[in-house]
């Protein structure tokens, strides 16, 4: 159990739940209900739960249990460290790393059962850490479709392959599976998802002529999870999905059967009345247009609230209003209006400046908006300096829907 000083929670009354200064609200049935959702689309393919960036700014551990819980069969990160720290929390899932710099810990990573994406240049560095482990890496040959980051160029394939095979053939590894990336699967329309599919097949019939047996082979991300079956194979990889957000530009969450996972709330820490003509925060960009009352929210771009998202919506007291002025490091401002008495009762009340919009409230989507970025971005981002706090952690059927941690 954390204490009060780590999480920003002070006491409250006798009998009245602990209050929380700042959090990012975790809902771990709705990770779970997403990937329920996700594996349904893509069966009879697996499903690979991404909980690189510690699972999206939702917590890895939390997150990981969760979605094995609902049927993942795989987890995947981005970086070794994330997959050890995995391993050090006792979950021994299949997992995959493939992000790798020529200090990457290859010699932990097999020590660990961790499975190796491997682009090319990583091969010898895994050889080794195996010879000096005694034991076969596992590795996954990644192949550079078109999105033109990690992964060997069509024209080095046939020389890679080589080499995986004759270290196979001498025990030192296994070639557990092929993968690749696509670019631009959340814009169906666009035709090159149909020709990376195409080399994606070209590059697993050269696998096959090699002699190589796969036991996985995986392409698919969340929007070609959701709209092209044909990109499933034996493993789909879904990162965005499981926290209920929309890979798509005019779907919401909800039209995909998915559920946002991540609230962010803080609580009002000043209201005050101003004059006409009150300037707000840095710049003085914004003034009153009339005597109003400023309610003051303290979150701002150290909690990683985008700066540049001045009009990003905050729920309060059933009525969402646009952040005015400049976002500050700590704390932002938004108007309430002229009315006499528009703060009263608010110091102290809760905001939320993004939830799962079923109550017509903000959304990471909204803010993503704000910020002229994307909704990944919007909880990734957000900082170590607002806690996590994860509801359901036990899921209903051990514990309730009010189980919490």
């Amino acid at each position: 159990m954390t204490t009060p000083a780590t999480t920003g929670e002070f006491s409250a009354a006798p009998g009245r739940e602990p209050r929380h200064e700042r959090s990012a609200v975790i809902d771990l049935d709705a990770i779970r209900h997403n990937v329920r959702r996700l594996a349904a689309a893509a069966s009879p393919a697996k499903v690979m739960a991404v909980v690189k960036a510690d699972a999206y700014g939702h917590g890895a551990v939390p997150v990981a249990r969760a979605a094995l819980e609902a049927g993942a069969a795989w987890l995947g990160v981005a970086h070794i460290s994330e997959a050890l720290s995995l391993r050090a929390a006792g979950i021994d899932a299949p997992l995959l790393a493939w992000l790798h710099t020529t200090e990457s810990n290859f010699g932990a990573a097999v020590a660990a059962g961790i499975d190796i994406g491997c682009s090319g240049w990583e091969l010898d560095h895994i050889v080794a850490s195996a010879r000096e482990q005694e034991r076969p890496a596992r590795i996954h040959l990644k192949v550079d479709t078109g999105l033109g980051r990690n992964g060997a160029a069509p024209e080095a394939w046939d020389r890679l392959l080589g080499q995986a095979v004759e270290y196979q053939d001498q025990g030192l590894l296994r070639v557990v599976g092929i993968f690749s990336h696509l670019a631009v699967a959340d814009e169906p329309e666009r035709p090159e998802t149909d020709q990376q599919l195409a080399v994606f097949r070209e590059v697993l019939a050269l696998a096959e002529d090699a002699g190589i047996d796969l036991e996985v082979r995986h392409l698919a991300n969340t929007p070609a999870t959701l709209s092209r079956p044909d990109t499933h194979f034996d493993l789909v990889r879904v990162g965005l999905g499981i926290y209920g957000l929309s890979p798509f530009d005019g779907t919401t969450s909800a039209e995909l059967g998915l559920r946002p996972a991540m609230s962010l709330r803080t609580l009002v820490s000043q209201c005050k009345a101003v004059p006409d003509g009150q300037g707000v925060s840095y710049g003085l960009r914004y003034h009153t247009d009339g005597p109003s009352t400023l309610a003051l929210i303290p979150v701002g771009y150290a909690d990683g609230v985008p700066r540049v998202a001045t009009g990003g919506p905050v729920r309060l007291a059933g009525r969402t209003y646009p952040v005015v002025g400049r976002i500050a490091m700590d704390q932002m401002v938004i108007d309430l209006g002229g009315a006499p008495d528009a703060g009263a009762g608010l110091l102290g009340a809760e905001a939320e400046l993004f939830g799962d919009g079923s109550d017509g409230g903000p959304t990471a989507d909204d803010w993503a908006r704000a910020a002229g970025t994307i909704n990944y971005e919007v909880v990734t981002r957000i900082s170590p300096r607002v806690p996590r706090r994860f509801i359901n952690e036990a899921g209903p059927s051990a514990a309730g829907p009010e189980a919490t941690s």
